[in-house]
């Protein structure tokens, strides 16, 4: 197939061409909207990312431009309309799983550098400062983690947590029997929030968890909480978090992902003002932690999201079972 690859910076090419199953790539830096849809002139698919948008007036274009296949190489899909697409004919496949180990980490990792505040120490250190002054931080032992999503990556997150001795519970619509049987204890949102001293999110973005984390949600932490999202953006209510920051009631602030990524992430500002004054407020906060949609980058993920992106395409051309396809 004749694909478009939008959204694309060097470690893309590098692993998509070596894992091509001999279909003709073209790579766009690019992200896909409405007014790049253009460029799909013929091209039998797409290959999209995180913030490239596929909505109904995209989707019109780019069926009018004879695409006939959309393939994701991530796990959301919040960016498409899906049943647009499947009015139009078009299939919308997606990599529901790659290496989730690498999300659940790199979570992890968030939790130790807010916690033992090895950000600062390295710089700290560097400068010939030796003091450990304001760098006190807590045990995770016994600590009450809240858990909000426990599908594959919020499962392998748990796993990490247990390993610390943490005290875990979990909120989601479909409880997983394993993890209840190994010690997590699921209830109502309201109930896992409550006293917990960590609070993480693995959830998708759908219509019923925008804004799960908002003014009220906020007010069922305990004082002084950590919240972490490697998830999606959109779970957060930014406004509110700032103010739960203001306030103290938030005591720590991880972000590997933002509502309002699509302009930000991936590009370099570094010579630039930031045109986003919510992420400049929050970047000013001491106990805030801000990564740029890093958490899957791994080795590992970037392969297997090749070969399963290529064994989707491959699927659709053979006319197999596309074990892949986003359901309406």
């Amino acid at each position: 197939m004749k694909i478009a690859v939008f959204s694309t910076h060097q470690y893309d090419q590098d692993y998509f061409s070596e894992f091509n199953t001999g279909h003709e790539l073209t790579y766009f830096i690019l992200p896909l909207n409405e007014q790049t849809a253009a460029l799909t002139v013929g091209y039998d698919a797409i290959c999209i990312f995180v913030n490239d948008v596929v909505n109904k007036a995209v989707l019109d274009l780019l069926h009018t431009n004879g695409v006939k296949l959309i393939v994701l190489r991530c796990a959301g899909f919040n960016n498409v309309d899906v049943q647009a697409a499947d009015d139009l004919g078009m299939p919308v496949l997606r990599v529901p799983a790659y290496s989730p180990e690498a999300v659940a980490e790199h979570a992890m990792a968030l939790i130790l550098t807010l916690n033992r505040k090895t950000h600062k120490a390295y710089n700290r250190v560097r400068e010939g400062n030796f003091s450990l002054e304001k760098l006190m931080g807590f045990n995770l032992h016994n600590r009450k983690v809240a858990v909000i999503g426990t599908g594959n990556i919020g499962k392998a997150f748990c796993h990490i947590l247990k390993g610390f001795g943490c005290k875990i519970s979990a909120y989601d619509t479909y409880p997983d029997n394993t993890l209840a049987t190994q010690g997590v204890t699921y209830g109502t949102l309201e109930e896992t929030l409550a006293d917990a001293d960590i609070i993480s999110l693995h959830c998708p973005l759908m219509d019923t968890t925008r804004h799960l984390i908002n003014k009220q949600t906020l007010k069922l932490l305990k004082k002084g909480a950590m919240l972490i999202n490697t998830s999606r953006g959109g779970l957060i209510n930014t406004v509110d978090v700032i103010e739960a920051l203001k306030d103290c009631q938030l005591g720590y602030l991880g972000l590997d992902v933002y509502e309002q990524e699509g302009k930000l992430f991936f590009h370099d500002y570094s010579e630039d003002v930031i045109p986003d004054e919510l992420i400049t407020r929050l970047i000013s906060f001491p106990n805030v932690l801000i990564t740029s949609h890093q958490g899957f980058f791994t080795k590992e993920a970037m392969e297997q999201i090749a070969t399963i992106t290529f064994g989707n395409i491959d699927a659709f051309v053979k006319g197999q079972e596309l074990v892949n396809r986003v359901a309406v």
